[in-house]
C-alpha cells in the first residue's frame, strides 16, 4: 500500500505566519507573538498569551455567516497552500477530496462579544458550531466529499488527521486536507484560570517551578495523500481515551502509553527507532508527570524530547496540527530540535529521567519523528511523521 504522504503544510501560531518566520523563530527558539495581553481575564489583569498578531484575510461576503476569527486562521494558512489543494481538486475531482477540521472553541469568543453587545449585527449562530470549520473550508472550495469536524478538547486537530489517514486508507477519499483551529477567547481562558490550571507567567514545561499552562492561539492545515513519492510520510498514529478523569490525566499515563505504542506498531518501529518525540508537555504538574512517566517507561532516556508550548501556548484543539506542521519543518529543514528551556528554572527533580532535552544545537539522528497530544477525559493521540531520503 502505498504511504500517506504530506503534499503541503502550513502554520500559525506566536512563532510566527509563514514557513520562513517559523523556520527562523524554531531555529531560535523564540516567539514574537507571546506576551501579556489585556482584555481576557474577567477580574481586568492582563495575562501571558500566546498570539497570531496582524492582519488576517477576510471572508467572502458570500460566506459571510462564517466569518469567526477561527475561521480567518484557516483561510489564512489555507491560502499559503492553496495552489497545491487546487491542483489536488483537479486531479481527483471535488467529491473525492475529505475535509476534517479540528477545534475546541470554534466561533465561540464571536458569541461572547454577541452577548456583550447584542446590536452586533456579524454575529451569526453557524459562527459558534463546532462543525464550522469544516463547512466554511468545503464551502470556500466548493468540495462535495466528506466533511466534518472533530472536537476532543486538546486532541482535536491530531485526531482530525488520524481520521484522515483512515478515510485515505479505507479508499473514502483521494486526498483529505486535515486541520485545525482555535483561537485566543475569554470563556476557555477563564475556565481553565477556575481549574488553577494557567500560569500567569510563561509556562515551564517539566521545571520544579511550573505553575500550569500558558494559553495560545494557532491553526494549521495539512494535505494528505496515498503516494509512493514524498518528502514527508505519516508512517504511524496511535489513540486512546482512558475516560479517567473529565480535566486529570491518569496519574500513570496508562492511556497516553496506550496511544505512543499503538503508532510505534503501526509504523513498525521500535523506541530506539525514533530521532525526536514532541511533548505534549502543557507545564501542568499533573500532565508533565504522566508524560515523564510514560517516556521513561517506553523509551528510558535515549530519545531527545522536548514540548514546544513555551514557544507557542497551548493552542488548546489546534495543539496537534500546530506541532505536527512544527515537526515536519524540522524534518524538512534539518532544524535543530527544540531544546526545553530551563534558564530561569530548574528540571523537576522528581521526574524520572526521560531525554528532555536542556541544551541547543542536537540536530536529528533519524529521520523518524513522534509528537504526542492528550486532552481532557483521557483522548490520547500520537502521530509519527518520517523524512524520506
Amino acid at each position: 500500500m502505498s504511504p500517506i504522504v504530506i503534499k503541503s503544510y502550513a502554520c500559525e501560531c506566536a512563532l510566527g505566519r509563514t514557513k520562513d518566520e517559523l523556520t527562523a523563530n524554531l531555529s531560535a527558539a523564540q516567539a514574537p507573538y507571546m506576551y501579556e495581553r489585556a482584555g481576557y481575564l474577567t477580574n481586568g489583569q492582563k495575562l501571558m498569551l500566546g498570539g497570531v498578531d496582524g492582519s488576517l484575510p477576510s471572508i467572502p461576503a458570500e460566506l459571510s455567516a462564517h466569518n469567526s476569527r477561527n475561521n480567518q486562521l484557516l483561510l489564512s494558512c489555507l491560502q499559503q497552500i492553496e495552489p497545491e489543494v487546487n491542483a489536488t481538486l483537479e486531479q481527483v475531482g471535488s467529491e473525492r477530496l475529505g475535509i476534517v477540521m479540528g477545534t475546541s472553541t470554534s466561533g465561540l469568543d464571536e458569541a461572547d462579544h454577541k452577548v456583550s453587545k447584542p446590536e452586533d449585527l456579524r454575529w451569526h449562530y453557524a459562527m459558534q458550531e463546532l462543525g464550522d470549520p469544516s463547512r466554511f473550508v468545503q464551502l470556500y472550495l466548493k468540495t462535495t466529499g466528506p466533511a466534518y469536524t472533530i472536537s476532543t478538547a486538546c486532541s482535536s486537530s491530531a485526531r482530525a488527521v488520524i481520521t484522515g489517514i483512515r478515510m485515505l486508507k479505507s479508499g473514502m477519499c483521494d486526498a483529505v486536507l486535515c486541520g485545525g483551529a482555535d483561537t485566543l477567547c475569554r470563556m476557555p481562558i477563564n475556565g481553565f484560570k477556575s481549574l488553577e490550571l494557567v500560569s500567569d507567567e510563561l509556562c515551564a514545561p517539566f521545571a520544579a517551578e511550573r505553575k500550569g499552562i500558558t494559553i495560545g492561539e494557532g491553526a494549521g492545515l495539512v494535505l494528505l495523500k496515498k503516494e509512493q513519492q514524498g518528502s514527508l510520510a505519516l508512517v504511524g498514529y496511535g489513540e486512546s481515551s482512558d475516560a479517567y478523569h473529565v480535566s486529570a490525566p491518569e496519574p500513570e499515563g496508562k492511556g497516553a502509553e496506550r496511544a505512543m505504542r499503538m503508532a510505534l506498531e503501526h509504523a513498525n518501529l521500535t523506541p530506539n527507532d525514533l530521532g525526536y518525540i514532541n511533548l505534549h508537555g502543557t507545564a501542568s504538574v499533573m500532565n508533565d508527570k504522566a508524560e515523564a512517566c510514560v517516556m521513561h517507561r517506553v523509551f528510558g532516556n535515549h530519545t531527545p524530547c522536548s514540548s514546544t508550548k513555551y514557544l507557542t501556548g497551548h493552542t488548546l484543539g489546534a495543539s496537534g496540527i500546530v506541532e505536527l506542521c512544527l515537526c515536519a519543518l524540522t524534518l524538512e529543514q534539518d532544524l535543530p530540535l527544540v531544546p526545553q528551556d530551563f534558564s530561569h528554572n530548574h528540571l523537576d527533580p522528581n521526574l524520572p529521567d526521560c531525554g528532555l532535552l536542556p541544551r541547543s544545537g542536537t540536530h536529528l539522528k533519524s529521520e523518524f519523528v513522534m509528537t504526542n497530544a492528550f486532552a481532557f477525559g483521557g483522548n490520547n493521540t500520537s502521530l509519527i511523521l518520517k523524512r524520506s531520503a
